[in-house]
């Protein structure tokens, strides 16, 4: 007779082996799997696998803490983080369609829906504020955004670099083109700046970090001397969110409660996450200190219509025109504050 789901037994979680199973261990497991797998797997709740792409920032490690802690699970989904090099990968893995979401910041969203605006991605949640990650870093004797002119600048391959750069240049009165970018990846930048290759680099934690501290670099600029203008974002294919906005609210949900997590037991959280971007426990917890992250509760204002991200994205939109890297009429991206408030009901 075939047992109702209500009875059928449910296998408790198998905790990670601290050693290589035996080959009789193997084998009970094996036949204790196929005992209960008859009743449990048509029984067995359904979680959707949602994939994120992450790269080393540490404003994305709570998709990953989530995961890490099951809290996706608790919600009704499993996170796969997809883990790129660059954020620029994240971004040509969207532009190819091997990716349906994006953490990034809103500076490369802008830049997606110039090329592809057939797929511009609408932002569904604020990750954070850049208040101090994004730098601008030189080698001694530079001592000041002035002393950048005629000078070589490592920036990645994306638009945030030469975004910072022009806006700190900007200000001591100097045109993007007073310098000469050299485009490399960020995880090279740090032994650009050693060999001499660059003068200086726009970067940001953990790559930032390290160089930062091996070195003896002086910090010219950050992301504090523009307040509001560098947001990281999770946006998603517009189709995408249409066909599975359950998926997308567990995420949101899980994500918030990731931060809950870290609040609650920010010791062993935070030493999960300084693991993967490879940060000691103290220099992860010193980069945290330029980032400023936002509830749930303080989301809805953020997303709303005409609210603070839409004036970003259409300022941002503006100043790429003016440094002539996006073309006129390029599409705008838009908010959807749909999720948040579908997170906010339970």
């Amino acid at each position: 007779m075939r047992r109702s789901c209500a009875t059928a037994p449910t296998p408790a979680p198998t905790p990670a082996p601290t050693r290589a199973p035996t080959p009789a261990a193997r084998l009970l497991a094996t036949l204790g799997a196929s005992a209960l797998g008859l009743a449990a797997t048509a029984c067995a709740p359904h979680r959707p696998v949602v994939e994120v792409p992450v790269s080393q920032w540490p404003g994305y490690e709570f998709f990953v803490l989530a995961h890490h802690e099951g809290l996706d699970r608790a919600v009704g989904i499993r996170i796969r983080p997809l883990e790129y090099p660059d954020p620029q990968d994240i971004v040509h893995a969207y532009l190819r369609g091997e990716v349906q979401m994006a953490p990034l910041t809103t500076v490369e969203v802008v830049d997606i829906c110039a090329r592809a605006p057939e797929r511009c991605p609408v932002v569904v949640l604020v990750l954070d504020e850049s208040t101090g990650a994004d730098q601008v870093l030189a080698r001694p004797p530079i001592a000041s955004v002035a002393d950048l002119k005629g000078r070589r600048v490592a920036v990645a391959f994306s638009t945030l670099g030469p975004y910072l750069l022009a806006r700190a240049l900007e200000r001591s009165g100097l045109p993007l083109s007073a310098v000469t970018l050299k485009g490399m990846p960020l995880g090279a930048m740090g032994s650009a700046l050693a060999r001499g290759d660059v003068d200086a680099a726009v970067f940001y934690p953990p790559f930032s970090t390290r160089a930062e501290h091996q070195q003896g670099l002086r910090r010219l600029f950050d992301s504090r001397g523009i307040p509001g203008e560098i947001f990281d974002v999770l946006a998603v294919e517009p189709a995408w969110l249409r066909d599975h906005p359950g998926e997308v609210t567990a995420l949101v949900r899980a994500w918030a409660l990731a931060h809950t997590h870290a609040i609650a037991h920010p010791n062993v959280s935070e030493a999960v996450m300084a693991k993967r971007e490879q940060l000691s426990l103290a220099e992860f917890r010193s980069t945290l200190t330029g980032l400023h992250f936002f509830s749930l509760k303080q989301q809805g204002p953020l997303l709303a219509a005409g609210g603070p991200i839409a004036r970003n994205l259409a300022t941002v939109q503006r100043v790429q025109r003016q440094l002539g890297v996006l073309p006129a009429g390029s599409v705008l991206p838009k908010v959807e504050d749909g999720p948040v408030r579908q997170a906010l009901v339970r």
